[in-house]
């Protein structure tokens, strides 16, 4: 990792990550309590989450077009300066449309972001530090939602004299300058040259990411580890405090936990030095069933312990994933890969936590033999766990008939 952290231009963008994820995270936490002030209603705050989905359909074919057109440092430069913009408008109106609207933008504004993000890695590490390179960024996107959430509390503390919406003001203020911080920080970094196709030449759209063999192989598990974290997601609180009957501070325990086993989960995927293939399957099929049987967990330290578990197996899954595709593509092959990426993950994330909400209020109590009697929530969980872990299957057993060699090799060619 020093040797990793000694190289100039991967420090500088790291940096500039952490900074804007934690403000990023600040500014999530806020817009769910701006929604809620405006209409103290919990199906409103839940429309900032089904925000998560639309976005992504629109702003993808956005995204291959920049590809396209754009180098990926102008493309993150401008996506930065734009959510700038976006983060610092929203609590100027106090209107449920507005926060809506800008909150559908700021989100379009980082599904742009993202790959021309992850696709520049390679060009600023070697080709054996891709894993530890992909841990940290992912660790500085994730690691800090306890951090943003902490800090958002405190600042609306300190501003809470303010009275109304101008209380959580600063809090997107702040966001707004840990946007100006990475960009400033993008700014210094310099990536290699690319090729970039003229008015004349065949128009690359969003589609054209599915034609790839490496990116059809790598579908089924990215969507399945969306899908688990949607589920628990969802129901996770349900599941802790009505089924388990814990307290609120024992499910923020429960959340800590999830950021532990995340960090747990990096570093193994480091240490072991397996094929990112054969990690993908395993750290995905380790997260299905790792929900199937938290879904069936008596006592709430034994959830614990399923959420060190889920916790690494998810970020092993997603840094083994991103690294398969920044191995297997180049140019505009790999930006256009992590478009589909980042895509799918929020669609399969956002669609898993609105049917699994779905379902369990749809869904009644269950006695199966053998598990005996279940709520709805633990039926969900169980059977969404049961299904990625199905799905991981399918991935292990495509890799060993050699389809996902032969798509890494279509791909170079």
């Amino acid at each position: 990792m020093r040797a990793l952290l000694h190289r100039r231009g991967f420090r500088t963008l790291l940096v500039g990550q952490g900074v804007s994820a934690l403000g990023d995270w600040m500014g999530t936490v806020a817009l769910m309590a701006l929604v809620l002030q405006l209409t103290n209603s919990s199906t409103a705050v839940a429309g900032v989450l089904v925000l998560r989905l639309a976005p992504a359909a629109a702003a993808g074919p956005l995204a291959a077009r920049l590809a396209n057109r754009w180098d990926r440092r102008k493309t993150m430069l401008t996506m930065d300066l734009a959510r700038v913009a976006i983060i610092a408008l929203v609590p100027l109106i106090a209107a449920l449309w507005w926060v809506y609207l800008w909150a559908f933008l700021l989100e379009a504004a980082g599904i742009v972001f993202l790959p021309a993000r992850d696709a520049s890695i390679p060009d600023l590490v070697e080709p054996d530090q891709l894993e530890m390179s992909n841990a940290l960024v992912l660790g500085s996107s994730y690691g800090s939602i306890p951090l943003g959430a902490g800090l958002f509390a405190l600042v609306a503390w300190l501003c809470g004299g303010l009275g109304g919406r101008l209380e959580l003001a600063p809090v997107f203020w702040i966001d707004a300058a840990s946007f100006v911080f990475s960009f400033m920080m993008i700014r210094r970094i310099r990536l290699g040259p690319e090729r970039h196709h003229t008015a004349h030449e065949h128009h690359v759209g969003f589609a054209e990411a599915f034609r790839i063999p490496l990116v059809r192989s790598v579908i089924v598990p990215t969507v399945s580890a969306a899908v688990g974290i949607g589920v628990l997601f969802s129901l996770g609180i349900t599941f802790v405090r009505d089924t388990l009957g814990a307290s609120n501070a024992q499910f923020a325990v429960l959340i800590g936990l999830f950021g532990i086993g995340a960090a747990i989960g990096l570093v193994a995927l480091q240490r072991l030095d397996v094929p990112d293939a054969v990690a993908v399957y395993v750290a995905v099929g380790m997260q299905g069933a790792t929900v199937a049987i938290m879904s069936l967990a008596p006592t709430v330290e034994l959830a614990d312990l399923g959420a060190i578990l889920f916790g690494a197996s998810t970020a092993a899954a997603l840094a083994a994933g991103m690294s398969l595709v920044q191995r297997g593509l180049s140019g505009e092959d790999r930006v256009l890969a992590f478009t589909a990426f980042h895509v799918l993950i929020r669609i399969g994330l956002s669609l898993a936590a609105v049917g699994a909400g779905i379902a369990a209020d749809l869904l009644g109590g269950v006695d199966w033999p053998l598990v005996g009697s279940l709520d709805a929530t633990r039926v969900v969980l169980l059977c969404s766990g049961l299904v990625v872990l199905g799905c991981s299957v399918a991935f292990a057993r495509l890799r060993n008939t050699g389809t996902i060699r032969h798509a890494m090799e279509q791909s170079h060619t």
